[in-house]
């Protein structure tokens, strides 16, 4: 995927790889956020009514979350996938002597799985990497089984807006996150029903500049926008600061769609029919 000579905050795969198989050695000490929105997520599962044959965990680095749904759905083939070999790699300590899950390496935009080969597709902190949403998007709708259910996190645009707006210019110094109301519009694109969207804010306080720079480095969550700016602190003096505090907003998306029924299974007026005993309720 090569990147759009338009487009500054287009994001690399191979970029994005390089950089979370640098802080796979590191990324379990700095990924407090994530495991945090993790175990929200997992929360969430507890209202679906779903038993799945094959779980894939999508975007799952170390592997912490791919052992949970392990521990929740026993009976399950559970994948852990990941662009990051090296975060591959650092998920075998996760694996259990009598209850091994496999490991994928592939790109969330050309998934190495089977059509309608998947129950459930789980995915924290992931598509705020891919380029492509409607791509990606469309992949899980491929690999999804009629019914199957996709659930996430990612983050939408107030997110780093604090870091956004402390130069005061139009360069490239934070991603561009996507608002839930496009990917819920892009859910719909790719054959997705009805697709249930929410957020909520968060904000992480940093004692000093270099607190939150060691957690974004440590994490893998640097700025790998094809047009972004280097050097963070030496643009912006409140960056050079170590005494000065540093709250940072998150805005975070969660979301959760069933896979379309085959049309054979719909009423003569186009409704499709859904087994009741699949939806579940929301707790937001």
């Amino acid at each position: 995927m090569s990147a759009p000579s338009h487009d500054e905050y287009f994001l690399s795969p191979r970029a994005v790889r390089r950089a979370f198989d640098r802080a796979s050695a590191t990324f379990d000490d700095f990924a407090g956020v994530h495991a945090e929105l993790r175990a929200r997520l997992l929360e969430r599962l507890d209202v679906v009514r779903i038993q799945p044959e094959v779980v894939v965990d999508l975007g799952a680095a170390t592997g912490h979350g791919t052992r949970a749904l392990q521990d929740r759905y026993r009976s399950a083939h559970v994948v852990a996938l990941d662009l990051s070999t090296r975060m591959l790699e650092r998920a075998k300590r996760q694996q259990r002597f009598f209850k091994r899950f496999t490991r994928v390496a592939a790109d969330a935009h050309r998934l190495s799985l089977k059509s309608s080969s998947v129950d459930l597709l789980f995915s924290n902190l992931m598509l705020q990497w891919c380029a492509d949403p409607d791509g990606a998007f469309g992949e899980f709708a491929r690999v999804l089984k009629p019914g199957g259910l996709v659930t996430f996190t990612t983050l939408g645009p107030d997110s780093l807006r604090e870091l956004r707006s402390a130069w005061g210019d139009d360069a490239v110094h934070v991603h561009r996150f996507i608002d839930m109301h496009d990917l819920g519009d892009a859910l719909l694109r790719a054959g997705f029903a009805e697709p249930v969207m929410d957020t909520e804010r968060l904000t992480i306080t940093y004692k000093n500049a270099d607190s939150l720079l060691r957690e974004l480095k440590g994490s893998g969550s640097t700025n790998r926008a094809a047009g972004r700016s280097r050097g963070l602190r030496s643009r912006h003096p409140e960056f050079a600061s170590t005494n000065t505090v540093i709250p940072m907003t998150l805005e975070v998306v969660y979301g959760h769609a069933w896979a379309s029924m085959p049309r054979n299974r719909s009423t003569r007026d186009g409704i499709f029919k859904v087994p009741v005993g699949s939806i579940g309720k929301t707790k937001r």
